[in-house]
């Protein structure tokens, strides 16, 4: 069975890469702000959007390639009881990260497979992570250094490059901090016989 990604994350398609995971994107058409914004409305609990998010990607592509194994994720990062969106710009990605400073925000990872237009396996995963009191010439370092691309992730840092140095305590799976848990999705593919046992 083909396995697709209904996601246009650099980190996802990396993690997957990197263990051995044959796959193809079909990234997600679906507006998440509009969604979000009616999860919202709804009073979904924060907790849950990016589980509902990962469900709509998932399904938006299977409908259009029933045979395949499609893969759809989303994170969402909660701070001070807040649902915190992507930066559209880096001015906007310094203020969020000086709020940020010295502060605990939480994670939540939401992974779908859908088969046949149909949710086959779901998977939540929270991380908690606390960025240490860092100088203003360190934040403003890190801008010049990391440039636009922090504004594809939501809490403007990529643990796996640079932006390790922001923190000073995580707890969590590291992979789910990525944006795929990748450990239960293996075991979820070795049963399905996607991938081999």
């Amino acid at each position: 069975m083909n396995i697709i990604l209904a996601s246009a994350s650099e980190s996802r398609r990396s993690v997957l890469s990197a263990a051995g995971v044959p796959f193809t994107v079909v990234a997600s058409t679906i507006d998440e702000t509009i969604l979000k914004d009616t999860l919202l409305r709804q009073h979904t609990p924060l907790e849950k959007i990016a589980g509902a998010l990962a469900d709509a990607k998932a399904l938006s592509v299977s409908q259009s390639n029933p045979n395949a194994l499609v893969l759809g994720g989303d994170q969402t990062l909660l701070f001070d009881g807040e649902l915190v969106s992507k930066c559209p710009d880096k001015v906007a990605a310094r203020a969020l990260l000086a709020r940020l400073r010295g502060k605990q925000h939480q994670l939540n990872g939401g992974l779908t497979l859908a088969h046949d237009n149909k949710i086959v396996w779901r998977h939540g995963e929270t991380a908690e992570l606390w960025m240490r009191h860092f100088s203003d010439s360190f934040l403003d370092r890190y801008l010049e250094m990391e440039g636009t691309s922090i504004l594809s992730a939501v809490g403007c840092y990529k643990l796996e490059g640079l932006g390790v140095q922001l923190f000073h305590r995580i707890t969590g799976d590291y992979f789910a901090i990525l944006g795929l848990p990748l450990l239960p999705l293996l075991a979820e593919l070795r049963k399905q016989g996607v991938v081999p046992k």
